[in-house]
């Protein structure tokens, strides 16, 4: 068995620009259109990817296309990742707040209920059950896990360590996103199901800015003193923190892993307020696939339900 660590890389899949999105708004799914060029980056650096794909996606024929030539090719798999606002049997919450809903704010009964549809949609769609899931806007609690265990997956990715999300509301009073900060970096068990979580650690390097304005290089030491959490997920002009991050990792005695992630839309012009024109996606792929060859010495490709099957 190879000695080098895992490279995780997780996608999620979900219509364009919701960032944009207002109740009521039809949701497109053009980026499914944009997906293959992003697979091929992957395979190239043998890099296998895991597609948490969410109700509008999965409903999308060009989508389903491209997941079936990747689960026949296996270099990739089908997850599960739930918007609880547009996700089927719709029940009305109060509208208290002007955030998304959080799944965890609806009644346990509709919870399920959701869970079982997106489960069952998604086998229905692609032929095999799904045994991976994210949570929509990375909020989970007890009765998630235990309703996910219940429903045959194995494996969560959506614990954020070192974030707290209070300022992330949700629909009814007082609802906060949730709070990761005291979390564990490291992988751990929940009942049967392993959370995995994403790559995120807080540092206090000093990074010269990519996009220099007075403001962001007095920002840039400031964080030196308090700390600021580096993501492994690309925003058009962090290709600098991502290396770093990816040799901090490699170079740990605690980690064996590193997760990258992307949103679906974020692969396509205009789908997102980060990568709004040709130039912006031109830029990103250029990002990534500096990264990919950096990762590739040290790192080897596994999707998330592989990674799962090693630590059993």
């Amino acid at each position: 068995m190879s000695n080098k660590k895992k490279f995780i890389i997780t996608i999620d899949t979900e219509g364009d620009n919701l960032w944009s999105w207002h109740n009521g708004d039809p949701i497109t799914t053009n980026n499914s259109l944009f997906l293959q060029r992003f697979q091929n980056l992957c395979d190239e650096y043998g890099f296998k990817t895991t597609w948490l794909t969410n109700y509008e996606m999965i409903q999308d024929d060009r989508y389903l296309e491209f997941a079936r030539k990747l689960i026949d090719s296996k270099t990739g798999e089908i997850g599960m990742h739930l918007h609880a606002w547009n996700c089927p049997p719709y029940f009305d919450l109060p509208v208290e707040q002007n955030g998304q809903p959080y799944l965890i704010e609806y009644p346990l009964d509709v919870m399920e209920e959701k869970i079982a549809f997106m489960t069952n949609l998604i086998e229905q769609r692609i032929g095999s059950r799904p045994i991976v899931h994210r949570a929509g806007r990375w909020a989970m609690n007890q009765d998630y896990y235990n309703l996910l265990e219940k429903y045959g997956y194995q494996v969560d990715c959506s614990v954020i360590p070192h974030v707290n999300g209070k300022k992330s509301i949700g629909q009814t009073k007082g609802f906060l996103g949730p709070d990761y900060t005291k979390y564990s970096e490291q992988p751990y068990n929940i009942g049967k199901i392993l959370e995995v979580p994403m790559t995120i650690r807080k540092i206090h390097n000093y990074f010269l800015p990519e996009r220099m304005t007075l403001k962001k290089s007095v920002g840039s030491f400031a964080k030196v003193v308090l700390g600021s959490n580096l993501w492994f997920r690309p925003n058009g002009y962090n290709l600098k923190k991502m290396m770093f991050l990816s040799d901090l990792i490699s170079s740990s005695d605690q980690d064996d892993y590193i997760m990258f992630m992307i949103h679906s839309s974020e692969l396509m012009p205009g789908g997102s307020p980060t990568f709004k024109d040709e130039a912006s996606i031109e830029n990103l792929y250029h990002g990534i696939e500096v990264l990919f060859e950096h990762c590739a010495k040290c790192f080897e490709g596994y999707t998330l339900s592989e990674y799962a099957k090693l630590r059993k």
